[in-house]
Order: structure tokens, then C-alpha cells, then sequence
């Protein structure tokens, strides 16, 4: 039987844990595509997996849940603009070769999505995983359905490194700090793990109604819609 997640209480609860007491509709909307992949492709896999993804997305756009570029410029010159000045002022010092430069196509391998996709060759990887042909046009990661599922199948498949969700969220791990060498080393590993918590108190499961409760709710809308 597939298991839903009670939308109700995950966005209720959600936020006021994370949103700070307001949610936005692109907020929703970013959620609830995420929400719909996992309902569709692993409904019943481990929900932690879930709650650090929803919490990986909450990070990497700023709290959005809506793909962005890397620098959160709206478009590719202005975030290759911002690149360029932070390395030649030395900000950048563990990037050995500039990835957001042009190549000899015009195309700029520069971070984009729910999750920042960088380099070429994590584009052609992403591309061979999804079957979404990111390589011919690198902007498809800022889509929404494509931006979904690089977040949800390169954190499952450990794409982004060696390190996959099953590696520290498992039947013997709990491990909520070094599920983020999943996507980005230790960087604000203790963030992501007090996020992904709180996400994982938003994911409540249940079955989905029976034949009788969708008859009794259509029946109340059709009577509502004749009394007013």
C-alpha cells in the first residue's frame, strides 16, 4: 500500500519550525514538488532520506525551495560577474579553475537548482542519472521538475561525492552531521542536521482515503457549491 504524507500537518507544522510563522505560495509550491517525486518514485523508503533532502533544498536556495543560481543572480552573466570578483579578490581560494567561465560553446557550468550543480562533468553525470539532457542546456537544472530530480536521485545515488543518503541515515546510523559530505563536506553540517529534524517532525504518514471518504468529501463540495 502506498503511504502519503499528511500535507496538513507537514506544512503546518514546517512552518512554524522553519518559516519563521509564514509560508510563501513558491515555498509551497517548491515543497510539494518535492513532496509529489517522493510520493511517486520511494514512497516508502526511509523518511529521514526525505527530511534531509527537504532540508538540503532549504539551505542550498536560501530558504526559497525554488532552483536558484549559484550567488542568487538572476541570470548567468550576473552570477558569472559575481564569481569572477569574489576570485580576484581571493575569496575564492579552494577553486583551482574557475568553473563559470564560458567554454568554447558559450555554456557556463556554474551552480544552478535546488541543489548546486557545478562542473561539466557533474552536468554529464546528472544528465546519464535523470535522462535529462542537461548538457545540451545547462539551464534545465533551474526547472523545477529536473531541479527535483537531481536533488532527490543525487543524494540517493551519492553523486555529488562518494557519501549517499544510506550511508549515515540507515537501520544502525542516525548520523544527521555527516549526511552533509553527501553535497558539500562539513559545511554547515550542525545547520543542515537541526533542519533536517525539523523536517522530519513535519512528515507524518498516512494512508490514503478510502473509496467512502472521497465520496463524502465530493458530496460536501457539491453541497456547498448548491447552498451558496
Amino acid at each position: 500500500m502506498v503511504i502519503h504524507i499528511d500535507r496538513a500537518f507537514f506544512f503546518d507544522t514546517a512552518r512554524e519550525a522553519l518559516f519563521k510563522g509564514t509560508l510563501a505560495t513558491h515555498q509551497v509550491e517548491g515543497m510539494t514538488a518535492i513532496l509529489d517525486f517522493w510520493e511517486a518514485r520511494m514512497p516508502d523508503a526511509d523518511p529521514r532520506w526525505l527530511a534531509y533532502i527537504l532540508a538540503t533544498a532549504f539551505h542550498e536556495t536560501a530558504y526559497t525551495m525554488q532552483p536558484v543560481r549559484e550567488t542568487l543572480a538572476t541570470t548567468d552573466a550576473r552570477a558569472i560577474e559575481i564569481l569572477e570578483n569574489a576570485f580576484a579578490s581571493g575569496k575564492l581560494s579552494w577553486v583551482k579553475t574557475p568553473y563559470w567561465r564560458p567554454d568554447e560553446d558559450g555554456k557556463s557550468w556554474l551552480g544552478r537548482g535546488l541543489v548546486q550543480l557545478t562542473h561539466k562533468r557533474n552536468y554529464e553525470a546528472m544528465s546519464e542519472l535523470t535522462g535529462i539532457d542537461l548538457v545540451a542546456d545547462p539551464d534545465r537544472a533551474m526547472d523545477m521538475g529536473p531541479a527535483v530530480s537531481i536533488l532527490v536521485e543525487g543524494m540517493v545515488m551519492g553523486s555529488f561525492s562518494r557519501h549517499k543518503l544510506a550511508d549515515h541515515l540507515n537501520e544502525t546510523s542516525d548520523d544527521w552531521v555527516n549526511a552533509r559530505r553527501i553535497v558539500n563536506g562539513t559545511d554547515r553540517a550542525e545547520k543542515l542536521a537541526g533542519y533536517g529534524k525539523s523536517f522530519l517532525a513535519a512528515i507524518r504518514r498516512e494512508a490514503p482515503p478510502t473509496w467512502w471518504a472521497r465520496l463524502k468529501a465530493w458530496l460536501q463540495r457539491v453541497i456547498a457549491r448548491l447552498v451558496t
